[in-house]
């Protein structure tokens, strides 16, 4: 999901619960703030020599402690402000994807992607998905692009990544 649509999605479900889905039936605490927004830059090369740049919107996520317990989730309005008010201060690009920031004592910190959501009772809830790392030069490497790669085979000076 880019800012774009991401903003838009908001937008259309002011009225709801924001909640955040980090792993199969697993939320985001309702003593969740938006800590950052992070407008970032990436100017990357891959393990063929390849170069590429890209843009991302990376909103971070932080539980509270001293809000355990809470009930009331954030609301998609007050979210959907705090972004616009970041926009007024720094333009989004707005064709980066998005990514969450979170992790808690039992998930380790990750950027995650929206992969769907789900309205439900007065909720816009976010479905979010880790993205396994992946060899970007796999031609380059000779990697196949169908079939997982055995251990063996990515001995040191054998092409692979």
């Amino acid at each position: 999901m880019n800012t774009s649509e991401f903003i838009s999605l908001l937008g259309e479900h002011q009225d709801k619960s924001l909640l955040f889905e980090y792993a199969p039936g697993m939320l985001v605490g309702a003593n969740y703030h938006i800590t950052e927004v992070k407008h970032v830059s990436i100017d990357a090369v891959d393990c063929g020599a390849g170069t590429d740049s890209w843009k991302e919107t990376i909103i971070q996520l932080w539980e509270s402690p001293s809000e355990l317990g809470k009930r009331d989730y954030l609301s998609t309005y007050k979210a959907l402000g705090i972004l616009k008010k970041v926009g007024q201060m720094k333009e989004y690009s707005m064709d980066a994807p998005v990514k969450i920031e979170y992790g808690n004592t039992m998930f380790h910190t990750a950027h995650l992607h929206i992969s769907n959501f789900e309205i439900k009772e007065g909720q816009l809830i976010l479905k979010l998905t880790v993205q396994p790392t992946d060899c970007k030069a796999k031609e380059t490497c000779g990697v196949p692009e169908t079939s997982a790669v055995e251990a063996s085979s990515c001995a040191p000076g054998s092409g692979c990544c």
